[in-house]
């Protein structure tokens, strides 16, 4: 019986030493958003949504929003939390609309632009560890404030045209880092929807919005990520440039 007895302390103390030694750790979790990507595969193209594909596998995309409110996310690495919260933000999103289609032209749709109780980001339809929050009480009380990371806003999408485009894939922990790269550059080097003519530079108007978020430095932000020519342009042309804000086109960015 001592015997046991001091093999079982013999095993702890060993146990406490492996998870004592530099650089060992047991892996954090991570979330099944299988569901999510093969919906995604199937009805998202060039950042086109197919809403009467999702219409027709609403059950599977509610089984995926079910999954994510039992997460905890205290469990997951810190990459592995900004890909559940970016993934739960855009398929709450899909459902939000697919609540009123095919009867809807925008999001807007189903709220109000004008009366801000009424607006659809603030409809408490998001649940994640037993609460129930809105879209924006998801994006501004926990994403921007908690991660600051600025490339989100061209992850995150608002079922709209002129919102960056809902990739054809979840985003994953594991290769957040480069999604997030990817998405960016993509948006920021699209001349549709950033454009420089002469010393004028058209740009999304997210860039007002979250002005904060890019340190107030659009040009600045853009060098990080543009493509050749047009980081070139801006290079030379830096302390004559004006920005200017275009229009934000609210439509359903769908079939």
């Amino acid at each position: 019986m001592n015997g046991l007895r001091q093999f079982g302390v013999l095993c702890f103390l060993l146990c406490f030493l492996f998870l004592s030694l530099p650089g060992i750790s047991w892996p954090a979790e991570r979330v099944d958003h299988s569901l999510y990507a093969d919906l995604l595969k199937k009805y998202v193209r060039d950042g086109v949504v197919n809403y009467q594909g999702f219409k027709s596998e609403e059950k599977k995309l509610d089984a995926y929003l079910k999954t994510l409110e039992s997460v905890d996310t205290s469990k997951l690495s810190r990459n592995e939390q900004l890909a559940f919260y970016i993934n739960a933000y855009n398929a709450t999103t899909i459902k939000l609309i697919l609540s009123a289609y095919p009867g809807i032209t925008s999001i807007w749709d189903l709220g109000s632009r004008i009366l801000t109780w009424k607006s659809p980001f603030r409809k408490k339809i998001v649940r994640i560890e037993g609460k129930t929050m809105s879209l924006d009480d998801l994006e501004h009380g926990i994403i921007r404030p908690r991660f600051k990371e600025p490339r989100v806003h061209f992850a995150i999408n608002c079922a709209s045209r002129s919102c960056p485009p809902l990739i054809s894939e979840p985003y994953q922990g594991s290769s957040l880092d480069q999604q997030l790269d990817t998405s960016t550059r993509a948006f920021l080097n699209d001349p549709e929807r950033n454009d420089l003519g002469g010393y004028t530079f058209r740009v999304s108007k997210i860039f007002k919005w979250f002005g904060e978020d890019f340190n107030d430095d659009v040009v600045g932000f853009f060098l990080k990520f543009a493509d050749a020519e047009l980081k070139e342009k801006l290079i030379a042309n830096r302390d004559k440039i004006k920005v200017k804000y275009l229009d934000y086109d609210w439509s359903l960015n769908g079939t």
